[in-house]
Order: structure tokens, then sequence, then C-alpha cells
């Protein structure tokens, strides 16, 4: 299999870079010191055609495949994770759902709107009693005159409360168990008795926006239901397998961003009488940290090719998600430890790249949970 990216595929890792440098780093520590959306940065991504990567040009999109996404979501999350965690949820989750399951009337309603930044997109499936047992999920979907009263509550969802709308998935058949029966649908932000919670105070991405989803007694039309009665479960599965190839882009971008500060902190900093970098010690670290990105780097790419290929990826997703996400906290834990006292403290970005790559170990499914799909497909197990 050859990775040799095209010439397209190198100028859109090239824009990414470019607006990340740009951009992120260090613009966005006081937007993370203040836990505040960053809002005039995120707009900035629309123009460049990063809200609506995998939209379809027809509804406004820039139709890029998805190992062209996963370089965009490695790059910015390079810059910052926060904003590539905003970017990589709207477009992963929200926006490809309906691309994927909408109707031809429901894309050319809702895609142009998303791919173009006039909104962004959440997307309900966990619950605070739901996580990786996701098929428990207990919001309810009973129909109505013309359409559906949605009773119930999503935790732990990205652009809950910046989102101008969210793809819900909710139980229409209470009466069957687990994945059965289970329906998706668009509910837009000004819809009455819909509402997004505080948002949660959190470990890391400060400059993300997080929290849970309320609706009661939420009355949506027909037309609001995505794919088929009953289907919201299976595609919310497959709508995981890219946010799952997404997810590891993303840990590359936080890994490589901690190797990148690694290795300006080692070239400038002195002991000794000789800088770190060169102390056989911290050599090997850095030789660890290099080789692990680089693997990851290309798991990622190889579960984006394969999609891009049509071909089965859920188990390469999986292993991608599992071996990046962990890649990126070991990345970070030893560039705290190269920088010293100095990682520990908020002048220091691998401080704020450290508490951001925990998420990528629980979002989009845990490692755990990814290790239960690669050794169910490895055993051939239902």
């Amino acid at each position: 299999m050859d990775f040799e990216l095209t010439a397209e595929q190198r100028q859109i890792r090239a824009a990414a870079r470019e607006f990340a440098e740009a951009e992120l780093g260090d613009r966005i520590a006081p937007y993370d010191a203040r836990h505040e959306f960053p809002w005039p940065i995120v707009r900035k991504l629309a123009p460049l055609g990063f809200l609506g990567v995998l939209v379809p040009e027809e509804y406004g999109g820039a139709g890029l495949d998805h190992v062209s996404y996963a370089l965009v979501v490695e790059e910015l999350n390079r810059g910052d994770a926060s904003v590539g965690i905003t970017m990589w949820a709207h477009n992963s989750l929200a926006t490809n759902h309906i691309a994927l399951f909408g109707s031809p009337e429901q894309k050319r309603r809702w895609l142009p709107r998303l791919a173009t930044g006039e909104v962004l997109g959440a997307w309900g499936l966990t619950e605070p009693g739901s996580g990786s047992d996701a098929a428990a999920l207990r919001t309810r979907a009973a129909p109505c005159d013309g359409g559906w009263v949605l009773d119930g509550s999503k935790a732990f969802i990205t652009n809950a409360s910046v989102g101008g709308l969210a793809v819900v998935m909710a139980r229409t058949e209470p009466e069957k168990a687990g994945a059965r029966g289970i329906s998706a649908f668009v509910v837009e932000k000004d819809t009455p008795g819909f509402a997004a919670g505080r948002p949660y105070r959190k470990l890391g991405l400060h400059a993300s926006d997080t929290a849970e989803l309320v609706l009661e007694g939420v009355r949506v039309p027909a037309d609001h239901l995505l794919g088929g009665r009953g289907e919201g479960f299976v595609q919310a599965m497959q709508v995981l397998e890219g946010g799952r190839i997404a997810m590891a882009a993303m840990a590359v971008g936080i890994a490589q961003a901690a190797l990148d500060q690694s290795v300006r902190y080692m070239k400038q900093r002195t002991a000794f009488g000789k800088t770190l970098a060169e102390f056989n010690g911290l050599q090997g670290m850095i030789a660890d940290v290099a080789t692990d990105v680089e693997v990851a780097r290309l798991l990622t790419l190889r579960a984006a090719w394969l999609k891009d290929a049509g071909r089965p990826a859920r188990h390469a997703a999986a292993m991608a998600k599992l071996f990046a996400s962990e890649a990126a906290m070991r990345a970070a834990t030893r560039a705290v430890q190269i920088h010293g006292g100095a990682g520990y403290i908020t002048e220091f970005p691998v401080e704020r790249i450290f508490r951001d790559a925990k998420l990528t170990e629980i979002g989009e499914g845990t490692s755990e949970v990814q290790r239960l799909v690669i050794a169910r497909e490895i055993l051939q197990l239902a």
C-alpha cells in the first residue's frame, strides 16, 4: 500500500498547517486560561472549507476524501486541540451523519448551513447512564401528529451550547431492548424545550465547548427523522467508524505537538554545560516519541485510505484510534518530563498538551472498547 500523498492532499495539508501556525499555538492560550470558546478563530475555518470537509460540493462543502480530512485534523490539533476537536466533532459527527443518511431534501436544508459555518453541529449519543454501553440510551421519541416529541438528556456533548443544530439519537420503540428501536433526529437550536446546560469545567480542552443537552417535550416534524425509524443506532456505528479515524488523527496531531515542543526545548535548554539534546538518555526518549508518532500516523492514514477505497475500515479505525491515543498520552507525558519543572507550569505549551491528550483515550470509544472491537474482529466473534 502506497501512502504517498497526491499533490492536492499535500496542498490541503499545507493550508491547514499554515492556518494552525498563524492562528493557533500560543494564540489559543488566553482562551484556554479563560475557558472561553474561540469564536474569532473558529469562524476563520469556514472560508478554508474546513467546516465542510466531507460535504459534497453540490451542498456547499469541500468534498474531500478521508485521507485529506485526516491530514487537516492532524494539523489543526498540532496547533491546538480545542479548536481541533471543535472542527472534528462538527465534521465527523453531526455533519457527516446528515451527509451519509439524510434525504436529498434534508441535505439541501442543513448541509450548506453547516459547511459554510452558518451553524456549528453537535451530535447526541452519549447519556449520563450510557457511555460505552451506548445502546442503553433512555432518551425517548414518541410519535405525535405530524412528528415526534423527544424527552431526555445527552452528556459530554461537544459544541452543545455553541451549536446551531444537533443530531440526536432517541428510542422510538421502547419495547425493543438494546440497539433496536433507536432512531436519529435533527433538532435545531431554537426548538422549544431544547437547551444546553452550563459548559463543563474540564481537565483539558478548555477552549472547546462541552455541555449537556436537555430535551423536554421537544417537538420536531416528521421530516427531521434521518433515515428510517429504528435505524439510528446502526447509523451511529457507521458515523463512529469515520469519527474514530478522525480522533486518531487528532491524537497524532497532539503527539506531534508534544514532539515539536520537546525538540525545541532540548535544543535550547542547557545543563552541565551541554544542551539537553546532547544527553543520551533524552535522545532515547525523543526517539521513542518520534517512532510512536510515525506509527500512529501510518495507522491513521491506512484506516483513512481503506475508508476512501470503500473497504471495511472498522478494525483498522479501532487500531488507529487505540494506538494513536495512547501514543499521544505517552508523548505528552514524556514532553512534560523533558521540560522538568517548566513542563508543569502554564507558561509552556506542554502543560496544555498534556491535559488535552487524555481525552483521545476516552472519546469515540475508550481504549478498552477499541480493544474489544479489535479482539472480536480477530477472533471472529459477533
